[in-house]
């Protein structure tokens, strides 16, 4: 696009801001012009052309009036820009790239040009605000005359912000959610029970005849714009239910046609553009969005029942897991580490959203220690939750803490940052912890709280669960006891204890290592937990001088992934009892797809190279490959319909982070035997 097109529109902007202060002109056209092409190199993937935000926030007038609510300023762009983007490879861009993007960003938002390029005047980049014309917010309100991150607890509206209404069925009882861990039929959690086993009792396709899996349909959703593609499908009698940043979609499960669809319009900027599925009870499909709200729909027709805005995103909370079930409560938790928001997992009414309690992972400074003055954060969700419904505990994965890489302003464990925390399900209050990575430094979540099983380990029976994370290793925890009983590496470590310095420190796993978003499968039959992780090694370095800009990425330094082709993934099978590893397939790429065991004895996932396998579950002999044309980062679920057993999986547009061309289209396929 021309710069031509974008100062047309600056003098639009220009008059209506007329009456409004002048603001400072801080970059150059030439300097602009220069910046386009940075962009388009090194951002557009992520972002978009017209920045309209891809698999990153969008960077035109919503990104202005968000940075307007908190009185931002073009240094405290460019200092986010320089020192996160792009997003994983921080180091990427040299000050003067940097520098040129961020003038072509204030060209593309209408802000004026000068004589001066950008970065030679301090000074004025800082009296420079982020902020639509007339200093008004975007919705017509008075921008904030400061820049300090807004303070106090998430707020819970005590009101429904729509009328509640009755859903017209009552698909999905109590009785279902409460036996699916011995349904073949249906795929009614995203973890497919609440033990997060991800493992079907289906067992028509075997690993004698995964080989002749023939697909069936697909579904093209579209909206290849519109953010990441990591939905993990719910079936509920045929009826599959997938998700967008935006959208929410009911299948038909044999044929993959549409029977309705729901659009939510998105209010303000998308930190993070993912969204991983729906749960579904009583009539109602339920998911969280990117701005903060929860969500209810009619399960046979998709009109909204009613929603409720639930996170601040004015402080980076953003919605991105699919939400659990249970009874009459909605447990859902934002994600966030890396806006310094302070975690927290909350339980909603089913039947209109209202607030019923709620944990706060970071409850106080007592295990942070450093400067009052430097804020802190993290322990954030983003993976789905397991629930041992017989004791009534709800086990949550918490996430890293921030500012990620500074450990010297923020010594000592940082509860209940990286730990898997077990919850009262019916009051949220805490019964235990394990932290597993305390006082992190390399950005490694636990990502995973889950599966949950029961097997012999050492001649006694042990009720386990087993956790993972970014770290790269697999371990089971004793639910009774908190003993961690194994461990295994599913990925390259190296370097793990080595500080994070000034000159840089490189570790594996990296900041985009390890186990991400897709959590481990358990199979009863062979009492093996199957995981996939990311082999991928970074180079963290820390900042001389922490700086918080609110709202914004807080990572405390820069990070720089090791280029590709230095990367790759794993599928491991490892030994449910003993932590022993069984076998493992790796792959050219990293390994982001769900994985689902069956009890035909066969293991399905998915690769970024846009190929679904399937795997002998007891040897890991590959029986079946098809290429969906996508790089496949989504959900892989197996269910029946009238007898007959399918498979389903989410390829296209899984992550910027990850693949930036040749992203595939966002696509549902479904296969089954001839």
């Amino acid at each position: 696009m021309s710069l031509r097109h974008a100062f047309r529109g600056a003098l639009v902007l220009a008059s209506l801001a007329r009456l409004a202060p002048a603001q400072p002109a801080a970059y150059t056209t030439a300097q602009a012009e220069r910046g386009r092409a940075v962009y388009d190199a090194s951002c557009a993937s992520c972002h978009g052309r017209a920045l309209e935000g891809v698999s990153a926030p969008t960077l035109g007038a919503a990104f202005v009036a968000s940075w307007g609510r908190r009185g931002l300023t073009a240094d405290d762009l460019l200092f986010v820009v320089g020192t996160t983007m792009p997003r994983g490879a921080s180091q990427k861009l040299a000050a003067r790239e940097v520098a040129d993007v961020v003038a072509y960003l204030l060209a593309r938002n209408g802000f004026a040009a000068g004589r001066t390029e950008l970065g030679a005047d301090r000074a004025a980049l800082r009296a420079l605000r982020i902020a639509p014309p007339g200093g008004m917010r975007g919705d017509g309100s008075a921008r904030v005359a400061s820049a300090a991150a807004p303070t106090g607890r998430p707020l819970a509206v005590p009101v429904a912000d729509t009328p509640t209404r009755a859903p017209t069925s009552a698909l999905v009882a109590q009785r279902d959610l409460s036996a699916a861990d011995r349904d073949a039929s249906n795929w009614l959690v995203a973890t497919h029970d609440y033990a997060g086993r991800r493992y079907s009792p289906a067992a028509e396709i075997t690993s004698a005849n995964a080989g002749q899996l023939r697909a069936v349909c697909a579904y093209q959703v579209g909206q290849t714009g519109a953010g990441t593609f990591q939905t993990i499908p719910v079936v509920y009698a045929g009826t599959m239910y997938v998700t967008t940043v935006s959208s929410t979609i009911a299948l038909d499960a044999r044929t993959c046609r549409p029977r309705w669809t729901h659009e939510w319009k998105l209010d303000g900027i998308r930190f993070v553009p993912n969204n991983r599925g729906v749960a579904v009870k009583d009539g109602r499909v339920v998911r969280g969005t990117l701005d903060g709200n929860l969500v209810a729909l009619d399960a046979a027709t998709g009109a909204e029942l009613w929603h409720r805005k639930v996170a601040d995103t004015d402080k980076g909370e953003v919605f991105t897991m699919p939400p659990l079930v249970y009874d009459d409560l909605v447990f859902i938790g934002p994600a966030g580490s890396e806006n310094a928001i302070r975690g927290w997992v909350g339980a909603f009414r089913l039947s209109d959203g209202a607030p019923v309690w709620r944990f706060d992972v970071i409850p106080d400074r007592r295990t942070w220690v450093g400067p009052d003055s430097i804020p802190i954060g993290g322990g954030a969700t983003w993976t789905p939750f397991t629930l041992d419904e017989a004791t009534g505990t709800l086990f949550v994965a918490t996430t890293n803490p921030a500012p990620d890489f500074a450990l010297s302003v923020r010594q000592g464990d940082n509860l209940y940052s990286n730990s898997v925390v077990a919850l009262d399900a019916r009051t949220g209050a805490l019964r235990w912890h394990k932290q597993t990575v305390p006082n992190d430094d390399h950005d490694w979540d636990v990502t995973h709280a889950g599966p949950l099983y029961t097997t012999t380990i050492g001649g006694q029976t042990r009720d386990v669960v087993a956790t993972a994370g970014k770290d790269g290793l697999l371990r089971a925890l004793d639910r009774r006891t908190q003993a961690e009983l194994w461990s295994a590496p599913v990925t390259t470590r190296e370097n793990v204890e080595a500080p994070v310095t000034v000159q840089g420190t490189h570790a594996c796993p990296g900041v985009l290592g390890g186990v991400e978003w897709s959590g481990p499968a358990y199979s009863e039959r062979t009492n093996m937990i199957y995981v996939n992780a990311v082999d991928w090694c970074s180079t963290f370095k820390l900042a001389e001088t922490i700086r918080h800009v609110p709202g914004q990425v807080y990572l405390g330094g820069t990070v720089q992934p090791d280029a590709p082709p230095k990367w790759g993934g794993w599928l491991t099978a490892v030994d449910a009892a003993t932590g022993e590893v069984r076998w493992r397939y790796r792959s050219p790429m990293p390994m982001l797809a769900g994985v689902v065991a069956t009890a035909g004895d066969v293991v399905v996932t998915g690769e970024l190279t846009g190929d679904v396998v399937a795997f002998d579950a007891r040897t890991g002999a590959e029986r079946w490959r098809f290429n969906t044309g996508g790089p496949i980062a989504g959900g892989v679920v197996t269910y029946a319909v009238d007898g007959k057993q399918y498979v389903a999986v989410a390829s296209g547009r899984p992550s910027g982070l990850f693949v930036s061309e040749q992203v595939g289209s966002p696509t549902v396929f479904v296969f089954a035997l001839p």
